[in-house]
């Protein structure tokens, strides 16, 4: 991995007062609904995020959510702190997303239907992996915004872009320009600031699952098959599509779950 990368990663700023009061309300296990919603609603940005979030086709609540209560009800005190951690950091880095040929707003949105995705799948085998897979799936595509200003930077945009277009496999493209994919850059930024572990080497190994150790490499599988499903470049093509779906059969899964979970999906949105 480049020395500016890291060195980038090293001066990010610390994350929000409300972001650290969230985690803690979170991992006291005597906090309720209420405490988690008063401390959202005092942070117009993140409650902004969960409200739109929670009104997207995507969860098909079938009825409009107007308060941070009523989102907290329904999403989990799990769900809430991903949606409020991962709003919170992409809105914390600066997001131009050229080199990968999408805006910061398309970048976001196919950010939320990965991890949209993984709980819809592992719902049906595991809910508490689902929620732990829900943040990862949701922040597993950070580093790619400090590679697309690495690239910027190092004046490749051009080129990178034109790779990006065409790849079937963007951990490939990253790592001959960077040295290091984005679930390794990821990986540093949560090691940064601070997050757990497990998290970290869920999200480290997402692009070579293999080489995960065994307690995380179902977790980092999962990933990988999500991003291949929806990535940046072609996300939900039938391509990528019938990729993921492979992926998911050689690692042993049951593929009409997922593939019903995508079939979900594209059909609400």
């Amino acid at each position: 991995m480049k020395s500016s990368i890291i060195d980038n990663i090293k001066s990010l700023p610390p994350l929000s007062t409300t972001i650290l009061k969230i985690s803690k309300i979170y991992a006291d296990e005597n906090s309720t609904i209420k405490d988690m919603a008063s401390a959202i609603e005092n942070d117009p940005m993140i409650i902004a995020n969960i409200l739109k979030i929670a009104n997207s086709p995507l969860y098909g609540f079938g009825h409009e959510i107007k308060n941070a209560a009523q989102a907290v009800g329904l999403f989990g005190m799990s769900m809430t702190r991903s949606i409020a951690i991962g709003n919170s950091i992409k809105n914390l880095l600066n997001v131009d997303m050229q080199p990968y040929g999408v805006s910061s707003e398309e970048f976001a949105h196919i950010s939320s239907l990965q991890a949209a995705l993984v709980l819809k799948w592992y719902k049906k085998i595991d809910r508490q992996k689902a929620e732990k897979l829900y943040l990862a799936a949701f922040l597993q595509e950070t580093g790619k915004i400090l590679i697309a200003s690495e690239v910027i930077q190092n004046h490749e945009a051009i080129s990178f872009a034109s790779e990006v277009e065409t790849s079937n496999n963007l951990a490939m493209v990253e790592k001959a320009y960077l040295n290091a994919t984005s679930g390794e850059v990821t990986a540093l930024v949560f090691k940064h600031w601070g997050f757990d572990d497990e998290f970290i080497d869920m999200i480290k190994y997402s692009d070579n699952p293999t080489a995960a150790p065994s307690e995380i490499i179902e977790y980092s599988t999962a990933l990988n098959i999500v991003k291949t499903i929806i990535p940046v470049n072609k996300p939900l093509s039938e391509m990528s599509i019938n990729f993921g779906l492979k992926r998911a059969e050689d690692a042993g899964y049951n593929v009409e779950l997922l593939h019903s979970s995508v079939n979900d999906m594209l059909e609400s949105i």
